[in-house]
């Protein structure tokens, strides 16, 4: 937790004002006993009814003080550690950001969300009792021992001893149980991600009548976290019944030797009674310390899992130029680039070569795993090529700022994301400074207009994913949300997918007349939808097999032939 530190900057008085506050209300607590000590020993010995009053309004207006400084603490303290935990949540979501998409698939996506949400909640938690009682039990602990040996020195001697026994059974515990509180941690990552898929998944899931297993599966990550729980439970439960024990051991002591001192004329009734508040006190600040460090084992098994987080640089450099597509310069370029990914048996693609000019359209097809949507990531530099370069307006992307890079290149992929708001606002993430009238041609364009009549408006609900919109509209909204920011290169990974044929080839048509200047990249299984682009690329297992016009390839590309030949007629094919 200590590496987490930085997230306390700006907050320094609050780091102090809370535990002295708390201090101060401690103090407040040892001086009780001796006041009820002068009580007995001098008030009700000598049936002083002034004295005794007058004493007992001086421990109520304590009381009251005491009160008023424990709010003040308590509210610096969750002043403190909400600030803390804002800061800390909002840096680790602005780091996981900047991560590739490799980075976040190694790391994986279940164990991020447990970590951005429940770690950094028990490390704010953690903090929060740190300051309310870093000072205050270590105080009252020590000052309850300080006070009995002023009282009496054989007294104190005992509760001293049984203060070291209980320090040393919490302190045993808290190295055996901040490992467990890890391994709960990453049983959670599990139930996360179980949760996750079947929640996502769930129509397949109903489809394949899979309830019942993935029930079992659920039950067997969850019981897994119980079992871990239940197990660190019962170690934690074992701290206070010792404590107890301990301190009441001392306290059994203290009565039996304080009664003979009293006897002996050594000790006042009032003092013993004073010594007898002294251990109970020591040993409720003991409990209470006994909880903090049960808490701060959690907090401290959290923050390195959080701090993992923050040790995973970002794998790929932000470049320092900015992207421009300049005059007599290929828009897009792939100069034999090879791409293997992490653990791949082998190259996902191969020595793959073009170049496409701005206003151009380069049609890309091949079967599943051709690797197609490797060669769209690429582009947008959600990775980086193994060998080769891929050049936007003929600068290296790594060369790129990832922002500007993003801002000429835009992709729309098959599996279109809309966010929960409303339209228009999932219209403005590609250009938040559109008119109106923008916005209506981007959903002009991408035959999108009668599905927004068909809502009620730009300003028509969306829900989370888009879940109140079919996968035709969906994919329809992300394209007009892409052609709003008028892209240079506009990348269409199989974004048409769910399209009839006439929607698609009206889109199609759309495109090539309103995005003139637009360097257009159709990747797709349809021989339609790329048959009549300047250039088309064949893919075969990640090998470029093919480069040219739909009739060069027909000449040409056996692939590409046996392609055409299995979606279209042989007048089809022809034509």
């Amino acid at each position: 937790m200590f590496r987490l530190r930085r997230y306390l900057a700006g907050h320094y008085a609050e780091c102090v004002l809370a535990p002295l506050f708390k201090m101060l209300e401690a103090l407040l607590q040892l001086l009780v006993p001796l006041v009820m000590a002068q009580v007995i020993d001098v008030g009700i010995a000598t049936r002083d009814v002034p004295y005794v009053l007058w004493h007992g309004a001086l421990l109520v207006g304590m009381g009251v003080f005491a009160w008023a400084i424990s709010v003040t603490a308590q509210y610096f303290c969750s002043k403190l550690a909400s600030a803390f935990g804002t800061a800390l949540r909002d840096d680790l979501f602005r780091h996981v950001l900047s991560l590739s998409r490799a980075d976040v698939e190694r790391l994986g996506k279940s164990t991020l969300v447990t970590r951005i949400t429940n770690d950094s909640q028990q490390v704010q938690d953690g903090l929060n009792m740190f300051f309310r009682l870093i000072l205050r039990s270590p105080f009252v602990t020590f000052g309850t021992v300080v006070a009995a040996f002023l009282v009496d020195g054989v007294e104190g001697a005992a509760l001293l001893a049984a203060v070291i026994v209980s320090g040393a059974v919490v302190m045993g515990f808290m190295r055996v149980t901040t490992s467990r509180y890890r391994e709960i941690q990453r049983g959670l990552d599990d139930v996360l991600l179980a949760t996750t898929e079947n929640l996502e998944g769930v129509r397949v899931l109903r489809a394949f009548r899979r309830e019942a297993a993935e029930r079992a599966a659920f039950s067997d990550a969850a019981g897994t976290v119980r079992d871990r729980q239940v197990s660190t439970g019962d170690v934690s439960a074992l701290v206070n019944p010792l404590t107890y024990l301990a301190i009441n051991c001392g306290l059994i002591a203290l009565l039996w030797f304080g009664g003979l001192r009293v006897d002996a004329g050594h000790l006042t009734q009032g003092q013993l009674v004073a010594l007898v508040s002294y251990v109970s006190q020591a040993l409720v600040e003991l409990l209470k310390l006994t909880n903090l460090i049960v808490l701060l084992s959690k907090a401290s098994a959290c923050a390195k899992r959080v701090n993992e987080v923050f040790e995973t640089r970002p794998s790929m450099a932000d470049g320092t130029r900015e992207a421009a597509l300049l005059p007599g310069e290929p828009a897009l370029a792939f100069d034999d680039v090879s791409f293997t990914y992490a653990g791949g048996a082998g190259h996902a693609l191969s020595h793959v070569s073009f170049a496409l000019a701005p206003g151009e359209t380069l049609g890309v097809i091949g079967g599943t795993g051709s690797g197609k949507s490797t060669l769209a990531s690429l582009a947008m530099r959600f990775y980086d090529a193994t060998e080769g370069a891929v050049r936007v307006g003929g600068a290296d992307v790594r060369e790129l700022t990832r922002e500007s890079l993003r801002r000429e290149v835009s992709l729309v992929e098959q599996g279109a994301a809309l966010f929960s708001g409303s339209i228009e606002s999932n219209l403005r993430w590609g250009d938040a400074g559109a008119g109106e009238k923008d916005l209506e041609a981007a959903l002009a364009t991408a035959q999108a207009a009668s599905v927004v009549d068909g809502k009620g408006g730009l300003a028509a609900d969306v829900e989370q994913f888009g879940r109140n919109f079919s996968g035709g509209q969906r994919q329809r909204l992300a394209i007009a949300r892409t052609l709003a920011r008028r892209p240079g290169v506009l990348i269409l990974d199989d974004a048409s997918s769910a399209l009839d044929f006439a929607t698609d080839a009206a889109l199609r048509r759309a495109i090539a007349r309103d995005c003139a200047g637009t360097a257009v990249v159709t990747i797709s299984q349809r021989v339609t939808a790329v048959r009549h682009a300047d250039q088309i690329l064949v893919l075969d297992g990640g090998r470029q097999v093919g480069l040219g016009t739909h009739e060069e390839l027909l000449e040409g590309c056996p692939v590409y032939r046996e392609i055409c030949e299995s979606q279209l007629t042989a007048e089809e094919v022809s034509r």
